[in-house]
């Protein structure tokens, strides 16, 4: 071996890491999706390679779509950090879903929309448990609407924290949205800021803290899921 040739596998590897930490990971619930445009654009540029070019970009911009950026996740305990990248549309408080069997007292529901250009991956808001995971069937209103969050298709989480928290976190399908792919069941342990889960096309993700939790963020605020944190949660005693 050459002395040149370490110094070319250095450079090398340099790149590849680089060009790793520019362009994020692509989550797999995206992959059928992008790997069949992507066969399809083969197959059109046969034909035609000016066609080949917007289908090209369609397969690009699914890949861009259904990207996993890594995040990270503040560490400290009694927190709940952003379940997903979005807008901040409602903080009100509201029942948490029925089928979850948390009650019905209400709780502090952080509602965040995400629009066609949001990462659409899930994350977990905080560390602990699933107790419970619950698919549910319903319509599909557009998910900025506040009755979304009752009447959407959707899947809820029961999460307890391992300093002793209830949470509940609601991916809902919306106009567009027509999968939620969810990739925990009950008993599943989960780590602040871990992908769970992927809605695809346009969705709405709630988190539903304990009643006394300080939330940190507004209506129309902008959320990095896994990152931005969302409430205080209540202190023990």
């Amino acid at each position: 071996m050459t002395a040149q040739q370490p110094h070319k596998a250095g450079a090398l590897q340099h790149a590849v890491e680089l060009t790793r930490s520019i362009i994020p990971p692509v989550h797999p619930g995206g992959r059928p999706f992008i790997f069949g445009a992507l066969g399809a654009t083969l197959a059109i540029r046969l034909v035609s390679r000016r066609a080949g070019v917007p289908a090209a970009l369609v397969t690009a911009w699914l890949a861009w779509f259904f990207r996993e950026p890594k995040r990270v996740t503040p560490r400290r305990p009694g927190i709940a950090v952003a379940p997903a990248d979005g807008t901040v549309s409602h903080v009100v408080d509201a029942v948490p879903p029925a089928e979850l069997g948390l009650g019905g007292d209400p709780m502090t529901r952080v509602s965040v929309f995400l629009s066609v250009f949001d990462v659409h991956v899930q994350r977990s808001p905080a560390t602990g448990q699933v107790v419970r995971a619950v698919h549910k069937s319903g319509k599909f209103l557009s998910a900025d609407l506040d009755e979304a969050s009752e009447v959407n298709e959707r899947n809820s989480l029961h999460v307890r924290t391992d300093d002793g928290h209830d949470l509940a976190v609601v991916q809902i399908a919306g106009l567009i949205a027509r999968r939620i792919v969810c990739q925990v069941a009950d008993g599943d342990k989960v780590l602040a800021g871990t992908t769970y889960g992927l809605i695809r096309f346009g969705s709405r993700v709630d988190l539903y803290v304990p009643a006394g939790s300080r939330v940190l963020v507004e209506p129309g605020q902008r959320t990095i899921g896994g990152e931005t944190v969302l409430a205080e949660l209540p202190t023990a005693g």
